[in-house]
């Protein structure tokens, strides 16, 4: 009977993992004994040179999720191939997670698929310097003194006459200055 397992991989090479056990169990002839192999994503929204993006992220990175069949020969396959460190459980022991656990990983990762996300990243921080790209302080320097992720705002503080003056934009109004 196949269980859902918990891979652990090298991060940044979950996709090529995936894919390497894939076409290993293929060439095998082990490839009824492996189900599934997911590498769990959420799409979000980064703001990147003033302009909203959708991009994927890994949803645990370093991790790889594998409904198997587990015997000695499926086993051996996960555990050689490249930037595979091994099973998650104790001592290395393969450890399967209940169905409703794995449910809960593709859950949170549909959900996500479905509901547009509220959560953006920013290419700046607080204290970074930025440029103010429209709105009336269009081609403005300062500096960011506050982030607000709920409302996708940034406070900037503006020198205008010589004075610093906080302003309130939109995370898309801004970038980093260069």
């Amino acid at each position: 009977m196949a269980r859902w397992y918990i891979i652990h991989a090298y991060s940044g090479f979950e996709n090529k993992v995936k894919e390497s056990i894939l076409s290993e169990a293929e060439r095998m002839g082990l490839s009824q004994l492996v189900e599934q192999v997911e590498v769990p994503t959420e799409t979000i929204t980064e703001v990147k040179r003033g302009k909203k993006v959708q991009v994927e992220r890994k949803f645990m990175p370093g991790y790889v999720l594998a409904k198997l069949s587990l015997n000695d020969d499926i086993y051996h396959l996960i555990r050689n191939t490249p930037k595979v460190t091994g099973f998650l459980g104790a001592s290395g022991k393969p450890q399967a997670i209940s169905e409703s656990e794995a449910a809960r990983y593709f859950g949170a990762q549909q959900e996500a698929a479905a509901a547009p996300k509220h959560q953006v990243n920013v290419d700046y921080e607080i204290g970074d310097s930025v440029k103010v790209l429209d709105g009336p302080f269009a081609s403005f320097n300062g500096v960011v003194e506050e982030l607000d992720f709920e409302k996708n705002r940034v406070k900037v503080s503006v020198s205008i006459f010589g004075r610093a003056t906080p302003v309130e934009l939109d995370f898309e109004q801004v970038e980093l200055s260069k």
